[in-house]
């Protein structure tokens, strides 16, 4: 399987490390020289152009192409519309007439079907905006790589990281991840590693931002009145990050922006000011660097063709994308170095530097493109794609009537109106098909007496609900998205004595249109697809987790509810215990916030959150959508399910040792320990090795500079922190160090986390793939465990993980989205002892499966005879199974019971430094987890073990269930589907 955006740094594969070490590939430069030498001087300008190309323009139109292809030996090509077989055959034939190997470009935001017929369209940028999790992103952003190389492209014009902090943005809107920085930077990167992952290489455009302007640069030449400051702190924002991270290319906007280069009509990509001293000097990007289309009016109503070459050239750019008129471009940069206006130096760089981009995107060697199965071949990842986004960027923004989903209406007359829809929509189909609802449909453009008539058919008074579907309208705010004045009266007329539940198919900026909504939802996007989803979801068949992209409404970017067809349950007296307990905690200050989970039988029994992320009374308050560091318990949750499946396979037998998996074990003392030992902590291995301080400055007291950097960089692309990121072979010093720890008796119980750190070890070695990877791809992705993964602050962004402690002597940062755990952090947040982060109702999925004895809807995960022998006790020093923590053999007579009374001998799970716990009790068939951030302020708060708190709520929950009363909830309250939250609008 594919990797996800947590497997991805591109270290020294990325583009911009290859091409900041030009030179240091033997092969690369002799290709490079070779070519350089072989070009004439007007050769070299013509490199660094890229021209037109059409595959539906005709005979004319190719042969145009094909003479400035025979004179030039110009650099590039930029395809825009026609069929994906016609382009093929175009680029074989442009390939073969070419003296040297043609740069193949498109502009294929949303994939090859932005441009070719034939071809479907992946979603819109808009549409990943509202996506919670990058790793989805990552996957199209391979899959539309995949494309691009499979039809011989070579550069895409993508991803668009303006920021688009302004609503009435007439060119950006929809092609924008939204108006969050730090969201459009990290959907951002993760696009980007995704395609250039699939060998191609993205552009970060439209710098230094498009987003605030509300002037098309197509048309005009658009005016940023922004601060330097400012464009720092905003629109620069996702540039940087990109830039970090790898992208291989930067796309100059054509911007006036007088804070960078005041000159008159002057736009930034033709500004040296914009392009070299910020983009090449102060941010250090060494990739190609591309201007906007040179045939916009927001350059040529103030630049000739001639002289917008030469002054692109000056500013610093790379090449030159469609130039105007090809011939009096080259001619005019003649003219300029003959005037020495221009450098040939600078013209040698900039073609090397092209050359150099050729050679890493393979065009040392021919390429062929195939046309067998072509078609099939573009469009075999697309449904499947389109399909999970939709699902997962659904958003519901008002639920007052609790309407969504609408199978909660039961079997109450229901209808479904498609306003913009000239025939029946797939949505409309399925609502009819399943629900039974009677289907109406309005035209975009129908009159206000059409309006009339579908009132007096439709009779309000028969149904109880009403689900609007607002389709057809356009993605631009012009004309009021096209929507059209009898529309908006038709809506407001249904909406006026009936529950409605509306759902808008397309830009979500048209919801100012029924901000009055009570019931509102955000599709996104308007294609059968689409349909289909957004269908599952009414008939009650996943849970809503996308948020809000942009500011609409009143809605902040990240407004969105996780509705689904459940009710939790846990309100009842008996239960109400729990929440005593929990503000216990949060009064006497053991933990800022909490959440609490509690599933019997299968059955959410309770679910609530307390307290904030913080101590201070400002701060958020915890949601269920909040992710938490799990410590300790990711030996559990992820090292030892790894173990307990591939043990089952055969592929580790835990009677072996550390010696027959990890040669670095052999010839030390620690070669022959044996699995089953280092699983129950009686292997004799050192507990902790503080490793963090061996790469601290003793003069200083801070990182030392030899082993860390604040950015990415070839060799140092671990990320440890915030701004922080430890040289690569470090890793291998970490191993030397346990290797050459003090190995301590191997009949005495030791609590160690280096039994775990060389566990996850074995599991890379006998699985392939890195410890994330291989948890994600075979347990947490296919059951739809949407928030537990290692990396979260880089999967989910920073906003949603709670933070966890102000640290001080190390990293020196409040520790947000990167591992507590100092050890897991050097290992670049992934490691067998810790680092995984999840929320509580996802963890509680995993442990559900293993209390069903592997299954989870209707799939194995592993063997039920796999899970017993694990969780079973197998030491007669110590209370552990083997990966999992137990109660106490004379837990029913201690006076200090663990982990709590009434837990049964069967009972197994584990415990995190962080203030975390999980609990499976499969006598009783309970599931318990509470996840807190108990460190926050200082890891020496330990009230949160003083006072007991996980263990009195665990007993408070056995009590709970004892009662009669929770019968009937438990009958009504089912376990989701996978990846499903419940409800957070409760009562």
């Amino acid at each position: 399987m594919r990797k996800v955006l947590t497997t991805a740094l591109l270290s020294l594969a990325s583009f911009t490390a290859v091409l900041a070490q030009r030179g240091s590939n033997l092969p690369q430069k002799a290709w490079v020289d070779s070519v350089f030498k072989s070009l004439t001087p007007q050769q070299k300008i013509a490199q660094l152009m890229v021209i037109r190309a059409h595959s539906n323009l005709g005979s004319d139109h190719i042969a145009g192409v094909e003479g400035l292809i025979r004179k030039y030996n110009v650099g590039a090509l930029c395809f825009f519309q026609g069929g994906p077989v016609r382009q093929a055959n175009l680029t074989n034939r442009y390939q073969a007439l070419a003296q040297t190997p043609l740069l193949v470009t498109i502009d294929g935001e949303w994939g090859l079907g932005m441009r070719l017929d034939s071809v479907t369209r992946f979603p819109y940028q808009a549409t990943l905006g509202a996506l919670t999790d990058t790793a989805l992103v990552y996957e199209m952003g391979g899959a539309v790589g995949r494309q691009m190389k499979r039809i011989g492209v070579h550069v895409n014009y993508a991803p668009t990281v303006d920021v688009n902090n302004n609503p009435n943005n007439p060119v950006i809107g929809f092609r924008s991840f939204g108006e969050n920085k730090e969201q459009v930077a990290r959907m951002g990167i993760a696009y980007m590693r995704g395609m250039q992952g699939a060998g191609i290489m993205a552009t970060a455009k439209h710098f230094p931002g498009h987003g605030d302007t509300e002037v098309d640069s197509h048309y005009d030449l658009p005016v940023i009145n922004k601060s330097r400051a400012q464009l720092d702190s905003l629109e620069l924002y996702p540039f940087r990050e990109l830039l970090k991270a790898g992208v291989g290319s930067v796309m100059v906007g054509h911007l006036f922006i007088p804070s960078i280069d005041n000159r008159p009509n002057r736009p930034t990509s033709l500004s040296h000011n914009a392009v070299t001293k910020i983009l090449r000097d102060e941010l250090g990007f060494k990739g190609l660097i591309f201007t906007d289309g040179m045939e916009m009016k927001g350059l040529t109503k103030f630049f000739p063709a001639g002289a917008a070459a030469v002054e692109s050239l000056l500013a610093g750019n790379d090449m030159l994308c469609l130039p105007e008129d090809v011939p009096a471009a080259i001619s005019a940069v003649e003219t300029a170095v003959k005037k020495k206006k221009l450098k040939w130096k600078d013209i040698d760089e900039r073609v090397r530097r092209v050359l150099e981009a050729k050679y890493q995107l393979g065009l040392a060697q021919p390429q062929v493109v195939e046309t067998t199965n072509l078609l099939a071949d573009l469009n075999k990842e697309t449904a499947r794609i389109n399909d999970l986004v939709a699902r997962n960027a659904f958003t519901v923004l008002r639920n007052e009537d609790n309407a969504f989903p609408i199978a909660r209406m039961g079997n109450k007359k229901l209808a479904y109106v498609g306003i913009g829809a000239v025939a029946p929509t797939v949505f409309g189909d399925r609502l009819k098909t399943d629900l039974g609802v009677d289907a109406y449909y309005f035209p975009a453009k129908g009159s206000t007496a059409g309006a009339d008539s579908l009132m007096a058919q439709l009779d309000t008074t028969k149904y109880a609900a009403i689900i609007v579907g607002v389709h057809n309208y356009s993605l631009r705010p012009s004309g009021n998205f096209g929507l059209s004045a009898a529309s908006l009266q038709l809506w407001n007329r249904l909406s006026k004595d009936t529950t409605t539940a509306t759902v808008l198919f397309g830009n979500v900026y048209a919801a100012k249109n029924f901000c009055t909504a009570r019931n509102l939802a955000a599709a996104y996007q308007d294609d059968s697809i689409t349909h289909e989803a957004i269908a599952d979801f009414m008939i009650g068949k996943y849970a809503t987790k996308g948020r809000l992209p942009v500011t609409v409404c009143g809605f902040k970017p990240g407004s969105g509810l996780s509705v689904s067809n459940l009710f939790a349950v846990g309100f009842a007296p008996q239960w109400l215990a729990i929440d005593s307990i929990a503000r216990w905690g949060l009064e006497r200050r053991a933990y800022p916030g909490a959440q609490v989970i509690a599933l019997h039988k299968g059955r959410i029994v309770y679910h609530k959150t307390f307290g904030r992320l913080e101590f201070d009374e400002s701060s958020q308050t915890v949601t269920f959508d909040h992710i938490y560091d799990l410590a300790s318990v990711t030996k559990t949750s992820a090292t030892t399910v790894a173990v307990m499946k591939l043990y089952e396979e055969g592929k580790i037998d835990i009677d072996k040792t550390l010696g027959d998996y990890l040669p670095i074990t052999r010839g030390t003392d620690k070669q022959g320990l044996t699995l089953r030992n280092i699983l129950l902590h009686q292997a004799g291995l050192n507990p902790f090795i503080s490793f963090y301080k061996e790469t601290i400055d003793p003069a200083t007291g801070k990182p030392s500079d030899s082993l860390y950097r604040t950015a990415i960089e070839p060799n140092f692309t671990i990320p440890v922190a915030r701004n922080l990121y430890l040289r690569n072979d470090w890793n291998d010093t970490m191993m030397l160090r346990i290797m050459q720890s003090k190995l301590g008796p191997q009949d005495k119980y030791v609590y160690s986390d280096n039994d775990f750190i060389l566990l996850g070890k074995i599991v890379e070695a006998v699985s392939g793939q890195r410890l994330d990877q291989y948890t994600y791809n075979t347990f947490y992705k296919p059951m739809g465990m949407t928030t537990t993964s290692f990396r979260a602050g880089e999967r989910y962004g920073v906003e949603r993980v709670v933070p966890t402690e102000n640290e001080k002597w190390f990293r020196r940062q409040m520790l947000r989205g990167t591992v507590h755990d100092e050890g897991a952090s050097l290992f670049g947040g992934i490691s067998g002892h810790a680092g995984l982060f999840s929320n509580a109702y996802d963890l509680s999925v995993l442990y559900q499966m293993l209390l069903q004895g592997g299954e989870w809807n209707g799939k194995r995960y592993l063997k039920p005879e796999t899970i017993a022998y694990f969780t079973d006790y197998h030491s007669a020093i110590s209370r552990r199974g083997l990966g999992f923590d137990k109660p106490e053999k004379d837990n029913a007579t201690r006076p200090d019971p663990y982990p709590a009374r009434y837990v049964s001998p069967k009972t197994y799970g584990h415990t995190g430094f962080t203030g975390t716990c999980v609990w499976v009790d499969p006598e009783k068939e309970l599931v318990y987890i509470f996840l807190s951030n108990r460190v926050y302020n200082t890891r020496d708060n330990n009230l949160l073990s003083e006072l007991r708190i996980r263990g009195r709520i665990q007993e408070a929950i056995y009590k709970a269930i004892e009662y009669g009363e929770t019968k009937k909830a438990l009958q009504e309250t089912p376990i989701p589907a996978p990846g499903a939250q419940v409800n957070t609008n409760f009562p």
